[in-house]
């Protein structure tokens, strides 16, 4: 097998989008008329018809009441799979994470989802580039805050990862939401399934310069690497691909910093803020 880019799926998203051109066009609306009685852009219909933008809750009941289909499009939205209310480039892997045997990961900006604290987690969708709307930070924090079920998953899985420490050092936003992200990590480091090991700054050699990865094993034992960028992801499944990812992961969890002295550091950084 090789490489599969993973972001091209029909989605509840579609089927939603195909329904509204339907409903609209029975009505009697072109997108442009649609769009002008409900005072918003043309690309926004657009892209919701075509399954490339998720349709809220509140415009889903504003269409219902113009179009006069008794709550079709609202009962549609509520029906949608969690795992769905994602951005499509990781359902995905959401799907195989929850699944997952064996779970590691690497992260070199921010703290990865399924550790994320609620306000840090609010933060980091704050932070996205053209803005979401309110309404969809919310989702998007309940959709990750959801996938951490997987930690009260049973049987239990065994996750591993590894953090740099610029990301526990960093000066950008609130400072009481980096502490108490903080505490939440000591906390995980507790759990006898879980493994936290931080990559110090002052380092000579770095095996992670590539970026970060998530490497995971399949109820089937089949193995997997998950890899995202800038718009785009990769499910990695090809055993040679996956090998050097794992030879890579090897190699960052022996320059990084021990269990024990990672914990302290946790500590350390506690007693400064």
């Amino acid at each position: 097998m090789h490489s599969v880019k993973r972001n091209k799926r029909v989605t509840s998203w579609h089927v939603i989008g195909a329904q509204l051109a339907a409903l609209r066009r029975a009505a009697g609306f072109t997108q442009a008329s649609l769009a002008d009685r409900l005072c918003v852009g043309e690309d926004t219909i657009a892209s919701i018809e075509q399954g490339r933008r998720p349709l809220q809750a509140d415009f889903a009941a504003q269409l219902d009441e113009l179009l006069d289909t008794k709550g079709v499009l609202g009962i549609a939205v509520a029906k949608v799979p969690q795992r769905e209310r994602f951005p499509a480039f990781v359902q995905d892997f959401v799907e195989y994470e929850q699944e997952a045997v064996t779970l590691l990961s690497y992260q070199n900006q921010v703290v990865p989802g399924l550790l994320q604290t609620e306000d840090y987690a609010r933060f980091l969708f704050s932070c996205l580039y053209p803005p979401i709307e309110e309404d969809e930070v919310e989702e998007w924090v309940t959709a990750r805050l959801g996938r951490q079920a997987l930690l009260g998953r049973r049987p239990r899985p065994m996750l591993h990862f590894v953090l740099e420490e610029s990301i526990l050092r960093s000066r950008i936003g609130d400072r009481t939401v980096l502490r108490d992200q903080i505490q939440h990590l000591r906390r995980c480091m507790e759990l006898p399934f879980l493994g936290l090991q931080i990559m110090p700054m002052m380092l000579p050699k770095h095996a992670g310069l590539a970026g970060p990865m998530v490497l995971l094993e399949t109820p089937d034992h089949d193995h997997m690497a998950y890899i995202e960028g800038q718009r785009v992801s990769y499910l990695h499944e090809d055993p040679d691909d996956v090998s050097v990812l794992q030879q890579m992961y090897g190699m960052l969890r022996s320059q990084a910093l021990s269990v024990e002295n990672s914990a302290r550091l946790l500590d350390d950084l506690l007693g400064e803020s």
